[in-house]
């Protein structure tokens, strides 16, 4: 996988020149410097390594010929799949041989095709580093005891001198204060203050953010219970906890709403209708479907704050320069003109008679028998101005002017920024339904009525990164970064094949990177198609809905048991579950009685979604929720021969992510504290009242239903044990010796008054700093103490040196 903003940037394009400095043995005239060369048809022109074990390490070092930044590695092939080709691999950089850093992992398919990969530059903090070396470690052939074959490796990034240079000196000054951090990290938990301080006051390295800093002070430091919980609120206030806050699994918290328009109508029971959110002023719009008899042309409107329908149209084609019945089309909304664009769609005559189809599956709603119109009409309707209320036939053939043909079932985004429409994939609408045709990748810039077709490239003008055409997809728009997220779906021709790849596009630059090969087996969803994906630009998330799956090859599609959502944060790459609604009271059991379908939408494909980004809400409405047996029950055979009817859906639902808030944060923070108060306490007052200490202040802040309740029970076992030692010391010596630091280095200081202090006990020390470095989890990395231990990387250079 790939983070889209680490593996684009202001760096690459330029072809980058190597030798050989090494490898693995090599079988037979099959020598390294044959992959210098790009040459297909020559069955000689390829290392191949001597052993065909997985278990024997072999690798391929490329020395470059100067220093640079590697940004890509393209793998060119034989001109026919081989046995010998090359499956999964690592790629390593680094300045000299004995220091290589993991930036790939990866796999070839067994084609003719070369293949690109992004490698990372860039580290965890954003820091982009230079290298010399790039080492190959194949694992695995395609096929089992075959030699392992490389034909041809290429690499792009940047060599420039100058800019080289400045990377350079840019990342050693990263490296050199990331040891100070860990240095001084080090000292302050051996308590060698003096030293602590002599560098911080020498090099001026911050090694947190200073409420960090105050943190460790007054727990720490002083035992200033009071004060290191007004530091936290303060943390909190200062947006220190919302990293964490976000990256914490969030529940999903459903609820069926049931708003009618004035006459007690709604949307009836549909799928394969499309819908678009208007935010501003919180009205989301639906149009057409299929009811499972007929193509729909109803339009709709959905008041967010009143929770009320509002029935535009009962049949839009009956309107001036309004679009026909259709299902499995798309409309997006204009936030800078409040204009809704429609484009494709299965379509239907009035008098089409249904023919019903072989089951096909997923394509259940596309791939009826109906009748066909032969051009790919664009429509456009207005919400504001003078022409509020109207449609626009913008165009009655897209085609024939260099757009797409009549398509269904593809994807479509607005950049309102640019007056751009993105439409990508689908499968080409001309009637006929035994062979599947893909569409391709257009933009449509609305101010110039100009269709484009769009081929994402590289700087340096290779291919990089095909997008597979596919339909039944998800692609969402980030307008920040200016990125397309482009995944899932279905492709192929006559054994379709579900997809689990992501990618991002630039809209800006043209340049497509490959985000996940295989987001299911990085922790993502199972590959599916009908997905439905929203994104929110502003937490970098996109959340993806439930759709069909498969199992293999072959097999008919079939729908999960539970519906299943998810969040991909973009950002770092990474997938989580979004979790159904914790129930935490008997209030809440009892308000949200009866089925897990009651409480949240049932399983699903067909439906339609749409996101406020403003309120961060979900909105969801129908689809087709699968086949019904005779009795009337779900069909969940894989077959389906018993079915009579699929059932298609009317409901509509909201959802929130429930995650903890700052005050959450606070709470768990307080309970360290006060537990490490209470263990001090147990000490140094007598028991009955440290007993009310723990029944009252640490019992306000404890969360009984989690592994915090076990805590608190094995506190009071802490308070009998405590008070069986003999006491070390006074209360009124304890409230004067609260500090850390010897009395002797305070007073040289000046930071606290002379002849008061007495450095505490080294067991209370190290139980201050492991509640100190507990709550250090609820900070961003940037602003606390590195999470690693100076003395845990001596194991690992010593084991790298070996390695």
């Amino acid at each position: 996988m790939a983070s889209p903003a680490s593996s684009s940037g202001p760096y690459g394009a330029a072809r980058l020149t190597y030798s050989i400095a090494g490898c693995s043995e090599h079988s037979h005239r099959y020598v390294a410097e044959n992959i210098l060369h790009n040459s297909p048809l020559d069955q000689s022109s390829r290392w191949s390594g001597v052993n065909e074990s997985p278990n024997v390490k072999q690798w391929l070092l490329l020395r470059l010929d100067s220093l640079s930044v590697v940004d890509s590695i393209t793998f060119g092939k034989y001109h026919k799949p081989h046995p010998c080709n090359m499956r999964e691999f690592k790629v390593y950089v680094g300045m000299t041989p004995d220091h290589m850093t993991e930036i790939l992992a990866a796999s070839l398919r067994d084609d003719n095709t070369p293949e690109t990969f992004p490698l990372r530059h860039f580290n965890s903090a954003g820091v982009c580093f230079p290298c010399r070396y790039v080492k190959i470690v194949p694992l695995t052939a395609h096929s089992h005891s075959f030699h392992i074959s490389v034909w041809f490796v290429a690499l792009t990034g940047t060599d420039d001198e100058q800019e080289v240079q400045e990377i350079l000196i840019k990342h050693e000054e990263y490296k050199e204060k990331t040891a100070l951090r860990q240095i001084l990290k080090h000292l302050r938990q051996r308590r060698f203050l003096a030293p602590y301080k002599s560098i911080l006051a020498s090099t001026g390295v911050q090694v947190e953010h200073p409420l960090v800093t105050q943190l460790y002070e007054s727990i720490v430091s002083n035992g200033s219970w009071s004060e290191a919980e007004d530091v936290l609120r303060t943390a909190a206030s200062a947006g220190l906890f919302d990293a964490y806050l976000q990256s914490y699994q969030p529940h999903a918290i459903w609820r069926r709403l049931y708003g009618v328009d004035a006459d007690g109508d709604a949307p009836s029971q549909r799928g394969g209708h499309t819908m678009c959110i208007d935010e501003d002023n919180g009205l989301i719009y639906l149009l057409g479907g299929w009811d499972g008899n007929k193509s729909l042309d109803d339009f709709w409107a959905y008041d967010i704050a009143a929770d009320r329908w509002r029935l535009i149209s009962h049949s839009v084609s009956q309107e001036k320069g309004g679009p026909g019945p259709r299902s499995c089309h798309k409309m997006v909304f204009d936030t800078k003109t409040g204009a809704i664009y429609v484009l494709g769609g299965l379509l239907e005559g009035d008098n089409a008679a249904e023919e019903p189809a072989e089951d096909q599956g997923a394509a259940g709603e596309e791939a009826r028998r109906e009748h066909y119109y032969a051009f790919a009409d664009f429509y456009r309707y207005h919400t504001r101005g003078a022409d509020a209320g109207n449609w626009e036939l913008i165009s009655n053939d897209t085609a024939a002017t260099g757009g797409p043909p009549l398509i269904l079932d593809h994807q479509m985004v607005m950049d309102s920024e640019t007056q751009t429409l993105y439409v990508h994939g689908g499968r080409v609408n001309d009637g006929d339904s035994q062979v599947t045709k893909y569409s391709e990748f257009y933009s449509y810039h609305v101010p110039s009525r100009q269709w484009k077709l769009l081929r994402p490239t590289v700087e340096s003008g290779t291919p990089h990164a095909s997008i597979t055409q596919r339909l039944g997809h998800s692609m969402v728009f980030d307008p920040n970064s200016r990125m397309l997220f482009i995944f899932s779906g279905m492709y192929g021709e006559e054994d379709q094949k579900y997809l689990a790849d992501m990618y991002a596009y630039n809209i800006d630059t043209n340049v497509a990177t490959e985000v996940f090969s295989n987001f299911a087996a990085a922790g993502g969803p199972e590959r599916a198609f009908t997905k439905r994906s929203v994104i929110d630009p502003s937490l970098q998330e996109i959340y993806v809905f439930c759709g069909l799956t498969r199992q293999r090859k072959g097999q008919l599609p079939r729908l999960e048991t539970t519906a299943s959502s998810w969040i991909c944060r973009y950002r770092d790459s990474t997938w989580m579950r979004i979790l159904p609604e914790d129930v935490d009271s008997d209030a809440d059991a009892e308000l949200l009685s009866g089925t897990s379908e009651e409480r949240q939408p049932r399983a699903r494909y067909a439906h339609q979604v749409v996101y406020n980004s403003k309120t961060k809400t979900v909105y969801l409405h129908g689809g087709n929720a699968g086949r019904l047996l005779e009795n009337g029950e779900m069909d969940d055979k894989q077959t389906g021969e018993d079915a009579v009817e699929e059932q298609r859906l009317d409901d509509f639902w909201s959802m929130k992510l429930k995650r903890p808030g700052p005050d959450e944060v606070i709470r768990r923070a307080q309970f360290q504290i006060r537990c490490q108060q209470f263990r001090e306490l147990c000490t140094q007052v007598p028991a009955v009242q440290a007993l009310k200490f723990l029944q009252t202040q640490v019992s306000e802040v404890v969360d009984h239903g989690s592994s915090e309740a076990q805590t608190f029970r094995d506190l009071l076992s802490y308070l009998m044990s405590a008070q069986a030692r003999p006491k070390k010391r006074t209360r009124d010596e304890v409230s004067e010796d609260s500090n850390t630091t010897g009395a002797k280095e305070q007073e040289d200081e000046g930071e606290k008054p002379a002849g008061v202090k007495a450095e505490v006990p080294q067991e209370i020390f190290q139980q201050r700093t492991e509640v100190f470095e507990k709550l250090l989890k609820f900070f961003p990395p940037g602003e606390k103490e590195p999470e690693s231990n100076l003395v845990d990387m001596v194991d690992w250079y010593e084991e790298s040196v070996d390695d």
